[in-house]
């Protein structure tokens, strides 16, 4: 990795947003939310679409290598989370603490269920991604960016939306299956909703990223 690269700084940058979102995501996909008071789902779910946005972004540039590489260490730093998490729960709290064990317990320990179900949804879904972004970009001749961005994200959520909220809610029993086949539909849904919107933004930051590294190769700068 050279930093006066700038086909590394990028990498990094989208590195550290792509981990980011990922982690957060995990540590607040306990908290069931209403949107638009239609609807309720964990409030994890507005980071994920975000995440196939980048992950869309670094397999243009750097490959299905980059993007299996960052989607092992991302799992690799989430299982880590996993047992910090873990150990943080089974140390007692001083009599003193403002946050107690039961408070703590009940914030994250649905955490950890969320986090078991993330990395299997995850590491499935990247695959899926992975594939299918490289079937449609063979398919369209690398023309219409939309469409293997959407498309790969279209048939990866699927998998995502529905493995990690049976894991999270079905089997900690906090759903009934007929309860989590509606909320997984309709957080598919409403991926798949935020995944169009974002289609401006992946045109924005592909115009972004070339030129930022077109312009280090006309100036002779190491890209």
């Amino acid at each position: 990795m050279n930093l006066s690269n700038r086909k590394d700084i990028v990498f990094i940058i989208l590195a550290g947003f792509f981990i980011t979102n990922a982690i957060v995501a995990e540590l607040i996909g306990g908290k069931l939310v209403q949107f638009f008071g239609l609807f309720t789902q964990s409030i994890g779910i507005i980071l994920w679409p975000v995440v196939f946005l980048l992950t869309d972004l670094i397999n243009e540039y750097y490959g299905k290598s980059g993007v299996r590489k960052l989607t092992f260490i991302t799992i690799g730093l989430i299982i880590y989370m996993y047992f910090i998490i873990t150990i943080s729960i089974n140390m007692k709290a001083t009599s003193f603490s403002p946050v107690n064990d039961a408070s703590f317990t009940t914030v994250f320990g649905q955490s950890q269920w969320i986090i078991v179900g993330s990395i299997i949804a995850f590491f499935c879904s990247q695959l899926v991604d992975v594939y299918f972004f490289w079937v449609l970009r063979k398919m369209t001749n690398g023309k219409m960016i939309w469409l293997r961005a959407t498309g790969s994200t279209v048939i990866s959520q699927l998998f995502d939306t529905f493995i990690v909220q049976f894991i999270a809610f079905v089997l900690p029993g906090k759903w009934a299956f007929d309860e989590f086949l509606h909320n997984a539909a309709i957080g598919y849904v409403f991926k798949l909703l935020v995944a169009v919107l974002l289609i401006p933004l992946i045109y924005i930051l592909h115009h972004v990223i070339h030129k930022y590294i077109k312009t280090a190769v006309e100036e002779g700068i190491s890209s």
